[in-house]
């Protein structure tokens, strides 16, 4: 029974606009995690769909990039068995051949073998107080000759940098030979490459490689650092390579605490930014990122 001058009307009220508040959110909070739902579903879809094709693309350049050498092989090698011993000039001229398509080979195997050891963890650093300056320069002299067949101006540049910094000496040549073979690949004859390398803040390293080649957009970026992906079928195969230079450039910096920054536009060249600790850190890389 009501008590006197209580209104039953303005108390049901109240709990039906309750009631209705409740209903209204729960439908609400409902319908927001059906669509979070469906967008982490395509997403994932999307992903999928990326990685597969990404996966078909890699395999088409790694059957050419394998078989390319190999042919050679085969076929200076079959000269070279031919009735009638061909001459000393011609033995030497074959070897050459061969030896270049051999090594070429391995680089393709190598790379193949260490992103997969970046993807699972499972690559170690042996690190030890190395001369930057002359790693540097050690690896700009082993790219000078790619840069003179195609007329490039490469230079180089070392500022303050200190005495030594403990890293993997055969890591970091690596992943600098793979950025500076990316730099002239992309760029046209007649074009330039800057390495500079100096200090960073934090008793580090830095090195920057600018080229003035044919450039990225944002999303050609992105797939550039993602292992087994291509950038552009087209442009590829005008340059030799398995498209796993950066993956495993990137790799390695932040393998050794550090990172890769890239800056690129269409047209205006693109710059490659290292910056290393002073003392690698050997950060466990599992899946890749």
């Amino acid at each position: 029974m009501p008590l006197p001058g209580h209104d039953t009307r303005l108390h049901s009220g109240r709990r039906q606009r309750v009631s209705l508040l409740a209903r209204y959110s729960e439908t609400l909070g409902e319908m927001m995690l059906r669509k979070r739902t469906e967008t982490a579903i395509r997403a994932a879809r999307e992903e999928a769909e990326l990685n597969d094709r990404a996966k078909s693309a890699f395999l088409s350049t790694m059957s050419h990039e394998l078989r390319t050498p190999l042919n050679v092989i085969i076929g200076f090698s079959d000269l070279m068995r031919r009735p009638g011993s061909p001459s000393a000039g011609d033995t030497a001229e074959y070897a050459d051949h061969i030896a270049r398509a051999g090594r070429r080979l391995l680089d393709v195997v190598s790379d193949v073998l260490d992103i997969s050891k970046l993807e699972a963890g499972r690559l170690t650093l042996n690190v030890a107080p190395v001369a930057i300056a002359d790693l540097v320069h050690a690896a700009a002299e082993q790219i000078k000759p790619f840069c003179a067949e195609k007329k490039q101006l490469l230079d180089v540049r070392t500022v303050g940098l200190p005495a030594e910094v403990v890293i993997d000496q055969k890591r970091v040549g690596q992943l600098l030979l793979h950025l500076l073979s990316n730099a002239s690949k992309f760029t046209p004859s007649g074009g330039r490459i800057l390495l500079i390398a100096r200090p960073s803040a934090d008793g580090g390293v830095t090195i920057a490689i600018a080229d003035t080649g044919i450039g990225m957009t944002h999303e050609e970026m992105m797939l550039a650092i993602k292992p087994f992906s291509q950038v552009d079928g087209r442009r590829a195969r005008n340059a030799e390579g398995a498209g796993l230079g950066l993956p495993l450039a990137l790799g390695l910096a932040r393998l050794h605490g550090g990172n890769l920054h890239i800056e690129s536009k269409p047209g205006a060249g693109t710059t490659m930014m290292v910056t290393l600790p002073r003392i690698a850190k050997s950060v466990p890389q599992g899946k890749a990122a």
